[in-house]
């Protein structure tokens, strides 16, 4: 789709095809004698497919047809949608046509097997997100995925920190230039959890896992006494009479990040150290956002845990900072 809003489709022994293509409502339209072309038929037969695609309820014709002005038309003409097109497209009998349902076949299963789909194209044409630099994110997150056998829970969530937060692209871009740093804000009034309130929630969460049968007899056991507790006092320690970590997120990130790589406990740091993440921004109804949505999902936080556990020591600062733009972001 170039700027001149045309498409070029190459063919077999045949001369390229020019579309003249209509962009509006984030879709492309097109006339039927410029499906009938791209589709090498007649336009009687694009003309039967539309009313039985419409007739069977497969699209909604007021929402796939528009009235159009075009270039050479006194009067405004039927235009048909992205999706009028590709259904279209999988009915008709034809050479070009079968061409097509090759290549959109294609595109779906590499969607299906790889769970995103690229247009390199595009990518490589956006100055805010670069192709170069979105395949490093994933490499990064292939990375872990190489490093150890990952459940289904984990898997989803190294996808869904890709394909849930869109504002996360910046973020990655960053987070691979090393040029992500943590927003410097303070939050008064911080509520804390308690170390009882832990000592419950865990307690808590190693029975049900028990009765799951998904945790150890080591589960959630302090290697020392007042190990989870040295982590709470850590996140609320200050220096000069001013406290270290200022904002709620700040305190939220490393609070998650000391948990998982100081290893406090023999089996299941990062688990609780989730918990204890979930319980710390609940209290400061910080957990959802306006909409009633959370702000980190399940997955993405199984996804975080993961990152913080792979990362490196050098690494810190940008895992922190990671959590906490995404936090703040949302």
């Amino acid at each position: 789709m170039e700027n001149n809003n045309q498409i070029v489709i190459y063919t077999d022994n045949a001369k390229n095809i020019h579309l003249d293509v209509k962009l509006k409502d984030e879709s492309i339209w097109l006339t039927q004698a410029e499906l009938a072309l791209l589709l090498h038929v007649e336009r009687s037969v694009v003309t039967k497919h539309l009313r039985n695609i419409f007739n069977s309820g497969e699209l909604v014709k007021n929402s796939n047809v528009q009235k159009m002005h075009i270039t050479h038309s006194d009067k405004p003409v039927a235009l048909y949608s992205l999706d009028a097109i590709l259904s279209v497209g999988y009915r008709v009998n034809s050479k070009q046509a079968t061409q097509f349902r090759i290549w959109a076949t294609g595109i779906l299963k590499e969607h299906i097997l790889k769970g995103y789909t690229l247009n390199e194209k595009r990518l490589k044409e956006n100055q805010t997100i670069k192709l170069k630099e979105l395949e490093k994110t994933i490499s990064l997150l292939q990375g872990v995925i190489r490093s150890k056998a990952l459940n289904d829970a984990e898997a989803k969530g190294l996808l869904s920190v890709i394909t849930d937060y869109a504002h996360s692209w910046i973020l990655l871009q960053q987070y691979d230039a090393g040029s992500l740093q943590t927003k410097k804000s303070v939050t008064k009034g911080i509520t804390y959890v308690e170390i009882k309130e832990s000592t419950n929630a865990i307690l808590a969460l190693r029975e049900y896992l028990r009765k799951r049968k998904e945790n150890t007899d080591v589960f959630a056991r302090e290697r020392h006494h007042g190990a989870i507790e040295g982590i709470f006092n850590s996140i609320r320690q200050s220096f000069g009479g001013k406290e270290l970590y200022l904002s709620l997120e700040e305190k939220a990130a490393h609070l998650l990040y000391f948990i998982i790589k100081q290893h406090p406990l023999v089996d299941g740091n990062k688990r609780v150290a989730s918990l204890l993440f979930i319980i710390f921004l609940t209290k400061n109804k910080y957990l959802y956002r306006k909409d009633g949505e959370r702000k980190i999902n399940d997955n993405a936080l199984v996804a975080l845990a993961l990152l913080i556990a792979e990362s490196k020591p050098v690494e810190k600062e940008v895992m922190i900072s990671l959590v906490t733009n995404l936090l703040s972001n949302r």
